[in-house]
């Protein structure tokens, strides 16, 4: 099976009240262990891959591994493009063998977020590539994105239908109050998802595919976990997964995932080096850390997603 766009599974997910993971990934243990969950429990996935990944572990490298994913699980994996920031980069992902690309036009004037948009809606349509816009903006920071809290505004509803049809995306990530990073919310702030601007923009845009970034809920026993083994991250509040689950039986199709991969992968080394000071060899250190990767994963897929099943129908 080759690669798949994002377009039946998003269609699947819409009927089915349900969500896809997104995964990012930056090398091969990361997508070993999403792949393992996605095939244990026979889910559809989104593996994807910011600049940040591009530039650490080369895109051919990236694909190849994906390739791997595909042909030795049969699973529909499609490969997405995280946080494209230009024409240019999209445009070498889609000629680079991605079947999906994000355009994040989202700090432009409302205008040049269009124009920028439907150039690369042309480019990727006629490649046979999907492709999400974004309309509002997310705090937080992780990898490239960097946006902060004075800056950061929610979806406009009222504008969601003229940008979609001028545009001609195949999905769309709005700002409904997640944020980027293991850091959301300060200590004492209540985490709230305004389900009015996703239930109204559900009603502008019917049967149309709606995307969360910023959705990982920093799991508290992975940062415990890191504090006990020799680090000091502080208080780190996420999106309660109850929120995140209820967003996916609306009209949220994709959900992005990537804090808490890193958590869970960081919890895992720091522990192993803690019990196993003498080791050096980085299968010894890289195997717990996958094994780490693919529960989190099986976690979400049942818990968040529901997608869990959903792989081949």
């Amino acid at each position: 099976m080759p690669l798949v766009t994002t377009k039946k599974m998003f269609e699947d997910a819409y009927k089915g009240n349900y969500a896809v993971g997104a995964f990012n990934v930056n090398n091969m243990e990361i997508i070993q262990g999403i792949v393992q969950a996605g095939e244990k429990l026979n889910a559809p996935l989104i593996l994807q891959v910011s600049a940040g990944a591009r530039k650490y572990a080369n895109h051919v490298y990236l694909v190849k591994l994906v390739e791997a994913a595909i042909e030795t699980t049969g699973l529909p994996i499609a490969l997405h493009l995280d946080h494209g920031p230009d024409f240019e980069t999209c445009k070498s992902c889609i000629d680079g063998g991605f079947s999906s690309v994000m355009i994040d036009g989202s700090h432009y004037s409302y205008e040049e977020n269009i124009a920028l948009t439907k150039k690369v809606v042309e480019y990727a349509h006629a490649h046979g590539v999907t492709v999400e816009g974004e309309l509002g903006q997310l705090a937080g920071i992780e990898d490239d994105v960097n946006v902060s809290e004075e800056d950061a505004s929610f979806t406009r509803p009222e504008e969601v239908e003229d940008f979609v049809t001028r545009t001609g995306v195949d999905s769309l990530a709005i700002a409904i109050g997640t944020s980027h990073g293991a850091y959301k919310f300060k200590p004492g702030q209540k985490p709230q998802l305004r389900f009015d601007i996703l239930e109204e923009i559900g009603k502008r845009l019917p049967n149309f595919p709606i995307v969360l970034h910023g959705a990982s809920s920093v799991v508290p026993e992975f940062v415990e976990q890191i504090n006990k083994f020799g680090g000091q991250m502080p208080d780190a509040i996420g999106i309660p997964e109850s929120m995140l689950r209820q967003a996916a039986g609306m009209a949220v199709c994709k959900i992005n995932i990537d804090s808490d991969l890193r958590l869970a992968m960081t919890a895992a080394v720091r522990k192993h080096f803690v019990e196993n000071p003498t080791h050096f060899d980085p299968r010894q250190y890289l195997a717990p850390a996958r094994e780490a990767i693919q529960g989190m994963v099986e976690h979400k897929i049942k818990n968040v997603l529901g997608c869990d099943g959903k792989a081949n129908i």
